[in-house]
């Protein structure tokens, strides 16, 4: 008797022990990535980025919706120049429509070229920010890491928000979230994403949307589209 209850309970433990699901792929797939891992390949391929040490000219065409118009009350062209390492300027080249909207460009234009002060750059990295994982994600064939941005001060050209990073190029793919300050008297309540690509061989800016309360004028949207870059060669050509 004794020996068929040992019998027994040897079936049940192998039993249990068959049924238990294989657990280490599932709890590797559970466990977050490394952080600090991922921040250092990211900002390493940024400083690789060949945007922070080619001269280009960007041109970029703005067009701002209010409400949910389809037709643009103002489009505004303008070109930035960039001569490293850190020199950028900008000019209007064509503007149309509600003068207002142009004065917010401008801002938005000036904030992006003035030079930042000693120390405070405005790149995505641990300078200027905190980072929280927050999740992978599946982008068509391409994964993501979704990370949590804190600015670490109050400061124009900061975002709290969300970065999508390749997790295979560590590339920036997309910057949402909300400005740590407003970059203009007119603006408020404003809600940026930006869209990042391979523009000659270099990683920017191809698209940005700005959703925000103008005041005395509602709500507008305004787009920012990459339509063209010189490449540095057809630059020192044209000089």
């Amino acid at each position: 008797m004794q020996q068929i209850r040992f019998i027994v309970l040897l079936l049940l433990a192998a039993s249990a022990s068959f049924s238990k699901p294989p657990a280490t792929q599932a709890q590797a797939d559970l466990r977050s990535p490394d952080l600090n891992l991922i921040l250092q390949t990211m900002e390493r391929v940024e400083q690789q980025n060949p945007a922070r040490s080619r001269p280009y000219e960007l041109t970029r065409q703005y067009k701002a919706f209010r409400g949910d118009d389809k037709t643009p009350t103002a489009e505004i062209t303008a070109e930035i120049d960039f001569t490293p390492p850190d020199k950028k300027t900008f000019k209007i080249l064509q503007a149309r429509g509600l003068s207002l909207i142009e004065k917010i460009v401008r801002n938005l234009l000036k904030q992006e070229t003035m030079p930042v002060k000693e120390g405070h750059d405005r790149d995505i990295d641990r300078e200027n920010y905190n980072f929280v994982f927050l999740r992978q994600e599946s982008f068509g064939l391409t994964e993501e890491y979704v990370l949590h941005i804190i600015p670490k001060r109050k400061e124009k050209g900061l975002i709290l928000g969300q970065i999508w990073v390749d997790a295979k190029t560590f590339r920036i793919r997309r910057i949402e979230g909300v400005l740590a300050q407003n970059p203009s008297i007119w603006i408020k309540n404003s809600y940026i994403t930006l869209q990042f690509g391979a523009v000659n061989g270099m990683w920017m800016t191809v698209s940005m949307d700005v959703i925000a309360t103008v005041r005395f004028l509602g709500r507008y949207t305004l787009t920012g589209l990459y339509v063209g870059v010189r490449s540095p060669a057809s630059i020192t050509q044209s000089r």
